[in-house]
């Protein structure tokens, strides 16, 4: 094969993945309004639109043009013609491409008109307290993933299918060590606190601090994380969260709870850390397949990093304190630096996942990972949800659940189809602690970054080992490149017994 033959096929495999692009991106358009400032009666026709991109992009993706250009890429990497980015192109495109084309047309055209309507019949639903009106909506997409799971690899149980695809390498029996490690920590550490711990008294936390000074604190807290702020575009929604869009645009959803102001601090650092990701990707990658985060896991390492490792240390109490006196003075004007370490870091068990303190919110994770199980195995249905959902939040938490509002209908994440997605929320936190370790190590002082609010170190540090890869190396790769050293759930599971220890006197 030319060079020149080369470069032409090249030039189309480009073009290729710029049509992708341009469809995803108008999905994340219409999905990021849907969620945010759509009306309610625009589902159906927001539907109709995000089927149609997604048959443009099944068609484009499987179709024989594509097919042929990955055929010729493979012949011209065997020929040792190719760069290294194109490569890389290749290996992550050719894997989409295989797994796109293992679900039939139709059936990937109607799972986004289901998975539309069912997120705008789960935002009513959660406003009515109203599960069994959602109900059928969780057995219907339980059915359908568990069928395209049998497309991509029927031999494997379905919901190890889906867990690799949000984690690539991980299954039940990874996952289930894990929770192992992690339960053997926290759950006596939990015990101990409640029994000896002395929990601090912190009226100021539920001072009343209207949307207009929240988000005018929003915005400084993204100025202070590091973030472009001609970059980025803040919104409200119901349940928050973030997503990159395109070079140049990253987008973050918060909810603003008014007497509850650092819900949405945490909120903003937490979902600062996904769109910090997303910023800074190498933008080479821009409009192929190697852009965004490489897994959800990963991405969720960025943003618990923010949110608990700089966001709740003792040493980012000063810059975390120079904002809230800014903005709500009467509350926080005399709370000393201690004082909001210790308030923001109270471990307790309560009902609301993302409101979950740093030490109980794996045990969140393990009460969906084990109903996700069920219905994956059809031991339980969406009807069973709501029960099981009480026995295992008493079980974990030991918190009786008051309604669904507090327990089943609390998360968006299933009317979206994202089973086999929580798993990654609890590694996250875990990748996030051994990435920590590695930093410290290879000499960048965290603890003084955090305490002047100058992350730029930080960030520089977390931009060469991880933002600018893209999705250029699966989550296993990228840990042992960053760390030195294979995934280990330890670096967690000490770091928790550490802080909480030590914050609690035990």
């Amino acid at each position: 094969m030319s060079d020149r033959r080369t470069a032409d096929i090249v030039e189309a495999f480009d073009r290729t993945q710029r049509e992708l692009w341009m469809r995803s991106y108008l999905t994340r358009i219409a999905s990021f309004d849907g969620a945010t400032v759509a009306p309610a009666q625009g589902a159906a026709a927001r539907g109709e639109a995000l089927a149609a991109l997604a048959g443009q992009r099944h068609a484009i993706m499987t179709g024989p043009d594509a097919v042929e250009l990955v055929e010729a890429l493979q012949r011209a990497e065997a020929a040792g013609l190719l760069g290294e980015q194109t490569t890389e192109e290749l290996r992550v495109f050719s894997r989409d491409q295989k797994e796109a084309a293992a679900i039939p047309a139709d059936e990937a055209i109607a799972w986004a008109r289901l998975t539309c309507e069912a997120e705008a019949v789960w935002h009513r639903a959660k406003a009515a307290d109203d599960w069994e009106s959602f109900a059928p909506y969780v057995d219907d997409i339980v059915e359908t993933l568990k069928r395209h799971a049998g497309y991509l690899d029927a031999v494997r149980d379905p919901y190890d299918v889906w867990l690799d695809q949000y984690e690539r390498g991980l299954d039940s029996a990874s996952f289930d060590a894990f929770c192992e490690a992690v339960r053997s920590t926290v759950v006596p550490l939990v015990g101990e606190i409640n029994e000896r711990g002395e929990q601090p008294h912190a009226p100021w936390l539920s001072a009343a601090v209207p949307t207009s000074v929240q988000l005018r604190l929003s915005y400084d807290l993204m100025a202070l994380l590091g973030l472009d702020p001609e970059g980025t575009a803040l919104a409200q929604t119901e349940h928050p969260f973030s997503d990159g869009f395109a070079p140049g645009d990253v987008r973050i959803a918060t909810h603003i709870h008014e007497h509850d102001v650092m819900s949405n601090v945490f909120s903003m650092i937490h979902e600062s850390g996904h769109a910090l990701y997303e910023q800074n990707v190498n933008p080479a990658f821009s409009y192929s397949c190697l852009g965004g985060g490489t897994s959800m896991g990963i991405h969720e390492s960025q943003s618990r990093f923010f949110e608990n490792t700089v966001g709740r240390s003792r040493a980012f109490m000063g810059p975390l304190l120079e904002l809230l006196r800014k903005h709500v003075p009467d509350a926080y004007g005399s709370v000393s630096e201690e004082e909001l370490y210790r308030a923001v870091n109270i471990a307790t068990p309560s009902l609301i996942r993302t409101e979950a303190d740093e030490l109980t919110y794996p045990l969140h994770i393990m009460i969906r990972y084990e109903i996700e199980r069920l219905l994956f195995a059809g031991e339980a249905s969406a009807r069973d949800i709501p029960g099981l959902w009480a026995q295992l939040t008493k079980r974990y938490l030991g918190l009786a659940v008051p309604d669904d509002v507090h327990g089943c209908l609390q998360d968006v994440h299933w009317s979206g189809g994202s089973f086999g997605y929580f798993p990654t929320y609890a590694l996250g936190s875990a990748y996030d602690a051994q990435f920590t370790f590695a930093m410290r190590a290879s000499g960048v002082d965290l603890g003084a970054a955090c305490a002047t609010g100058d992350l730029a170190p930080v960030r520089d540090w977390l931009r060469e080992r991880i933002w600018s890869r893209g999705r250029s190396a699966d989550a296993p790769e990228l840990i042992r490149e960053a760390c030195g050293a294979d995934f280990d759930a330890s670096y967690y599971c000490g770091y928790l017994s550490e802080k909480f220890r030590a914050l609690y006197g035990l």
